[in-house]
């Protein structure tokens, strides 16, 4: 596949996101528009871990749209028993598989059992279902990837580097972990987390680094 068409597909992972406080309520219906052509569906708690995973699939070359594959962000991971239970007869035939951050794996687990998707007692169990943990999650496997001197060189394209080194002068960031002062600084603002989400993933597969959760969702799926 030729560059143009790479392009194209990853300007395609993006046309649906929104933004704004009303965001996860419209990505979530966005998505949710398309579940009669769906083949399979993966299952992410919100729009960056969305853009992610469709960028991920665009740079591996993979039309999602045309595999009828369709990512729905659910609004948070307290939200995988209820969006599991409202697809009714529909989950019985449709592919599921999803990413979680690792302090929500239990709640995914716990979720995932009582719908009668399947009885994973652990992690193992979770991921022959088709479902992934990012530890801690998925910005700080991004991070990990790309390597901090590499995130650095991003939030410097984008203008963002002094933003940056004003948050690690704070008293409570002074001195941490730089990959712990990234994970905050891509947290805080309204839409940062999501609009990194796909120069990082970017960044990662040029390094050949994809975070391990991310690749095997995409094999899965």
């Amino acid at each position: 596949m030729d560059l143009a068409t790479r392009r194209a597909l990853a300007r395609r992972a993006l046309e649906g996101y929104v933004s704004g406080p009303t965001a996860p309520i419209e990505a979530t219906a966005r998505a949710l528009a398309k579940l009669d052509s769906a083949a399979a569906l993966v299952l992410v708690e919100g729009i960056s871990d969305q853009i992610a995973v469709e960028t991920a699939a665009a740079a591996r070359g993979r039309d999602l749209a045309a595999e009828q594959v369709v990512v729905v962000p659910i609004g948070g991971a307290h939200a995988i028993g209820r969006f599991l239970r409202g697809l009714g007869p529909l989950g019985g035939w449709m592919r599921l598989t999803g990413l979680c951050d690792l302090h929500e794996e239990e709640v995914f687990r716990r979720g995932l059992v009582a719908t009668g998707v399947g009885s994973p007692p652990d992690r193992a169990g979770m991921e022959r279902l088709g479902f992934y943990t990012c530890v801690e999650d998925l910005e700080d496997e991004l991070i990990r990837a790309v390597g901090t001197t590499g995130v650095e060189a991003l939030f410097d394209s984008q203008g963002d580097l002094g933003s940056f080194r004003s948050l690690q002068s704070q008293p409570a960031w002074r001195g941490r972990d730089p990959q712990a002062q990234m994970r905050r600084f891509l947290g805080s603002g309204a839409t940062r987390k999501s609009r990194y989400a796909r120069l990082l993933v970017e960044a990662a597969i040029a390094r050949d680094a994809l975070p391990r959760p991310l690749d095997a969702l995409l094999t899965a799926v």
